[in-house]
């Protein structure tokens, strides 16, 4: 099974995503490297996807959807106002939570932001 280190950013009742080229919108994250833990493979995600930096992760849960063990993050970010596409990433956009079902997004996608909203 692939496991997955997966952030959530939330400002504003509004939540960060993520599209490469031709695909659908995602929450920022990755691949668990080998050595890493798996908060550090998300701050890196975000980093290297977005630009952005976290001065702490809370983990909120596990997901598993298809093939993917999601283990996912809130990310309490330091330079919030700086979100851009970066590397593989094509576009990223903070979009309201409550219409996140009527954009292309993944189920695993879905699933963890449905979940959240429970939570605020």
């Amino acid at each position: 099974m692939k496991v997955r280190a997966t952030v959530i950013c939330e400002q504003d009742r509004h939540i960060l995503l993520v599209r490469k080229p031709r695909c659908r919108w995602t929450l920022p994250g990755g691949t668990v490297e080998p050595g890493e833990t798996r908060a550090q493979a998300a701050a890196r995600e975000l980093d290297e996807e977005t630009g952005l930096k976290t001065d702490d992760m809370l983990y909120l849960m596990e997901l598993h959807s298809g093939g993917t063990r999601h283990h996912v993050y809130e990310a309490s970010v330091l330079n919030i106002d700086e979100a851009q596409a970066q590397n593989e990433i094509f576009d990223c956009i903070w979009h309201p939570l409550e219409t996140v079902h009527n954009l292309n997004v993944s189920d695993a996608t879905l699933s963890i932001v449905r979940a959240f909203m429970r939570r605020l």
